[in-house]
């Protein structure tokens, strides 16, 4: 016969739901169904002190074992499943005994941090609420079988974690050089380099000194570059085309066009570093800066000498200066070649080209009858193409148009840019319609465009001649919130505010602020204060800006 089951149940009476400072209500416990009851006199109860004196049934026979785990554990309320509860070990067969719950713990069996898989109780371990799987916990013997513990997956997690974004406590030198390289710190760039030539590993590398060069020349730093370059002729590394041509280009970009013929003069001694195509480009390109179009027929019959056939950058780049300088028989002569050649074919840039300079001037049936053309030829328009159709007809106020581009641009595809955005804003201020450039302007920043410093200038410009000067003063507040860069452009259009509002006081300050900025002043920044200051009849002002900077202001400005 198996021992009489019970079952655990909160009384029900008093002194559960009474609020006096009685002590908690025992379990009351029941038999199994046809078990006779023993509550007695007690109400259904068992007395406290029967409840403890009470002996087990007769066919439950536990081990001393079994007690003292019993007692060592705080009493708290637990669930446990069949053969899972820490004091009592499971029967073959039999569900033992159950006895109260002593605290929410749920455990597989062989689990408990009490006992081992043999019922016998582990060592004491320290109390809080924990989980562990089989296996894990400390106090417990694995069972056989069943493997060496495993790590928590949390805590190989976390080192897995750890190593992944662990980063060494200083990268190598040649790290740390091509960062100072690619954040374009010549300064720091020149200091590694000095570190990396200590190192022993260290060996000349033509590529190396290339970046360095570049870096060097693009940061106006030319005579520096020429140093860097006799330093790698001592070092044994053999200077090389690409070397030479990145050393001409550092001097093009600070227009010192004789040292760059000096050094084409060089590479044409050497038997080794004869110029290409790269190198007459880069020349070509800074005669046309200087405006030397002599120089420019000089490179073309030395290239012909050389067997050396421009490319379409080459003929780009002297298209675009012919245009500039309004030579429109010699550019066109070039584009004809181009157009007729085999090996140097227009290009989407060349078609830019063509398009911007007719746009500016205002020859809109010209610009459209040359994007027809360069369709013909099969070359299809980008974005900028695109922003440039819409700049010459917003100049013109040909808003139709302008509407037309815009959503033939949605419907292929091509995304609106920020210079979509200042070609229509542009057109708005020139015609003063502040109302349709304000709102061009916020559904510009809806959409998420950060506007550059040619967007505040055309704001500026249209606020102040539709005379909403407080709104100026509001767009030039926004423009230092953005941390939009403030250039001489910038000032200028501050400047010309200022002079149509009359108020020479603000406008004196903000050139003295101008100034201390070191933002240079150019011709439109003098050609707005000596009008300003004609305006008023203030000719010492005049003066006084002629004796500051007499290459911008003629003297012709001063005798009126």
């Amino acid at each position: 016969m198996s021992p009489p089951a019970y079952t655990a149940s909160p009384c029900t009476g008093s002194a559960l739901f009474s609020n006096s400072r009685a002590p908690p209500p025992r379990l009351l416990l029941q038999r199994g169904p046809g078990a006779p009851s023993s509550a007695g006199r007690h109400g259904g109860r068992v007395a406290p002190s029967q409840e403890r004196r009470r002996p087990a049934p007769a066919q439950e026979k536990r081990r001393p074992s079994e007690s003292s785990s019993r007692t060592q554990l705080p009493e708290r309320k637990r669930h446990w499943k069949a053969g899972e509860f820490p004091g009592t070990a499971t029967a073959d067969g039999g569900g033992g005994g159950r006895l109260p719950a002593q605290g929410k713990r749920h455990s597989k069996a062989g689990e408990f941090p009490g006992t081992d898989d043999g019922g016998r109780p582990a060592p004491a371990l320290p109390q809080g609420k924990r989980h562990w799987k089989a296996g894990e916990f400390p106090g417990i013997a694995v069972a056989p079988g069943s493997g060496t513990p495993r790590t928590p997956l949390k805590n190989v997690k976390k080192r897995l974690d750890a190593r992944a974004e662990a980063k060494a406590w200083a990268c190598t030198v040649t790290e740390a050089l091509a960062d100072r390289v690619t954040s374009k710190n010549w300064q720091e760039a020149l200091q590694v380099f000095e570190m990396l030539k200590e190192q022993p590993f260290y060996h000349p590398k033509e590529g190396t000194f290339m970046k360095l060069i570049v870096l060097l020349g693009r940061s106006g730093q030319p005579a520096r570059a020429h140093q860097l370059f006799d330093e790698m002729l001592q070092q044994g590394c053999q200077p090389t085309p690409g070397l030479y041509t990145a050393l001409i280009g550092a001097y093009c970009r600070s227009g010192l066009l004789d040292d760059a013929l000096q050094l084409l003069n060089d590479m044409k001694g050497s038997p080794l570093c004869q110029p290409d195509v790269y190198t007459y480009s880069t020349i070509i390109k800074a005669c046309v800066d200087a405006t030397r179009f002599d120089l420019i027929d000089v490179m073309y019959k030395d290239m012909a000498e050389r067997s050396i056939a421009p490319n379409t950058v080459t003929q780009n780049i002297v298209l675009s200066g012919y245009g500039k300088a309004g030579r429109l028989d010699d550019m066109e002569k070039v584009l004809s070649d181009m157009l007729d050649s085999t090996a140097c074919k227009p290009d989407v840039w060349t078609m830019n080209i063509i398009l911007s300079l007719f746009g500016n001037k205002g020859q809109v049936e010209l610009m459209e009858k040359w994007y027809e053309k360069f369709r013909s030829y099969g070359i299809e328009p980008e974005t900028r193409t695109l922003n440039i159709l819409i700049g010459a007809y917003g100049k013109k106020r040909m808003y139709d148009k302008m509407s037309a581009v815009m959503e033939y641009m949605r419907k292929l595809a091509f995304p609106w840019t920020t210079a979509t955005y200042n070609n229509v804003i542009e057109a708005f201020a020139e015609a003063g319609d502040a109302k349709n450039m304000e709102h061009t302007f916020n559904q510009m920043r809806s959409e998420g465009m950060k506007p550059d410093t040619k967007t505040f200038c055309c704001l500026i410009n249209g606020f102040s001649k539709a005379g909403q000067f407080h709104k100026v003063v509001g767009m030039v507040k926004l423009a230092e919130r953005l941390d939009v860069p403030a250039n001489t452009s910038f000032h200028n259009a501050i400047l010309g505010a200022c002079a149509r509002a009359d108020d020479l006081m603000e406008m004196e300050r903000v050139f003295r602020h101008m100034k201390h900025t070191q933002c240079d002043p150019d011709a439109v920044t003098y050609s707005i204060l000596v009008e300003a200051y004609r305006k008023e009849g203030m000719t010492d002002k005049i003066y006084a800006l002629h004796q500051e900077n007499p290459a911008l202001v003629p003297t012709d400005f001063v005798m009126v």
